[in-house]
């Protein structure tokens, strides 16, 4: 399968010289605001020097030194809030007007955290609204008597302190949900290596169980026979060559799957329904009768399930050959509207309880993750029975 990673947010996507100009707009903008808000002739009071109207000019260079700052946001955003903030006191300072300044540090204090710690973000609101409710305080103070009531400076404050919260907890919202999406994403990540993990435990224990059991009953038989009747020794040993080289092709065909770069390079082909002759013929040599029967009319099939049908019906082989010792079993596979049904019984011994070992857990599972049925027991007229219901 391609896995194509998802487009980035916007903000990520831009280039350096994308978030040049952004910033470089913000400057601009900012020079704009302060300069059509900054008056041209500065308090007598504070400069005693009678200083006449300041040209244009000059507090147009004013407006640019203030707005520098703000190219400094996305690398060091905390530093440019205190510089704004500083900005703010020495405009009050010098009577100064201060909202636009004040307005730069709220959209700052949602930026701090959206992409900074948690604490960061909650210090600069704190910041921000002390040094807007101070600013405030000290206007109403130095205004002549009756100039502004105390309650607009509390109301003034409390809009203010507002904004920065409703910032900050949107700037707050945007860190959770892109936390919460890089945790889903871990978790996801997570459960898809523990089912590859599964999945390549399933192929190694179907394959390996299925050809050493069969290779472990051969050589067996070549033992005791190699003496007496060598022609049958050479027939076992053949079997033991041919279930050797099929389970390393599987093993072969297994890492090559697994290491392919390109998803169009699918390697030998998996085993299907097709292969079932074969692996009975293979069952036949461990000295177990196999019946395959085939019901209905053969149609295509998924590879996913041709593969578990075959992987089913070989790990029932294999526990009829290790466990059952039975003379011979059925093989039916059943071509169903809409689905397959695969039924293995033998008539070995019975057993009172079954203990589900890693086969059985297997081919429940492999069935399971194709939405089908699965059950394997003792049949009561003796033997057991393993059936799956595919939907194909």
């Amino acid at each position: 399968m391609d896995h194509v990673l998802p487009r980035a947010p916007l903000l990520r996507r831009l280039p350096p010289l994308g978030w040049t100009a952004l910033l470089g707009c913000a400057v601009g903008g900012f020079t704009a605001l302060m300069f059509s808000t900054l008056p041209l002739r500065i308090s007598p009071h504070l400069l005693p020097y009678r200083l006449a109207s300041v040209p244009p000019p000059v507090w147009l260079g004013v407006s640019v030194l203030l707005a520098l700052p703000l190219t400094l946001s996305r690398q060091r955003p905390a530093l440019t809030l205190a510089l704004l903030l500083a900005e703010t006191a020495a405009a009050s300072v010098l009577t100064i007007a201060t909202w636009p300044s004040l307005v730069a540090a709220a959209v700052l204090v949602g930026y701090l955290a959206a992409t900074r710690t948690r604490r960061a973000g909650l210090l600069g609101a704190a910041a921000a609204i002390a040094v807007a409710t101070t600013e405030r305080a000290v206007s109403w103070a130095a205004d002549p008597p009756g100039s502004m009531e105390f309650s607009d400076v509390l109301s003034e404050a409390s809009l203010y302190a507002l904004a920065v919260a409703v910032m900050w907890l949107a700037g707050n919202a945007v860190a959770r949900n892109r936390e919460y999406a890089a945790a889903v994403q871990d978790h996801a990540t997570a459960r898809a290596v523990v089912a590859e993990r599964l999945r390549i435990a399933r192929e190694l224990h179907d394959m390996v169980a299925h050809s050493v059991g069969i290779i472990a009953i051969q050589a067996g038989a070549a033992r005791r026979v190699i003496d007496v009747q060598p022609g049958d020794a050479r027939e076992a040993l053949g079997a033991i060559e041919t279930t050797s080289r099929e389970t390393l092709a599987g093993m072969r065909r297994m890492l090559v799957a697994l290491r392919q770069a390109d998803p169009g390079d699918t390697g030998p082909a998996a085993p299907g329904l097709a292969d079932l002759d074969r692996l009975a013929e293979t069952a036949r040599g461990g000295g177990v009768r196999v019946e395959l029967e085939r019901c209905g009319e053969p149609r295509p099939l998924p590879a996913e399930i041709e593969l578990a049908a075959y992987r089913i019906v070989q790990e029932s082989l294999t526990n009829v050959v290790r466990h059952a010792a039975s003379p011979g079993c059925r093989v039916t596979v059943t071509y169903a509207p809409g689905e397959l049904v695969v039924e293995v019984a033998d008539n070995g011994r019975a057993a009172e309880a079954v203990v589900p070992g890693y086969g059985i857990t297997g081919m429940r599972e492999r069935v399971h993750l194709l939405d089908g049925e699965f059950s394997a027991g003792p049949r009561p007229e003796g033997g057991f029975r393993v059936a799956a219901r595919l939907p194909a």
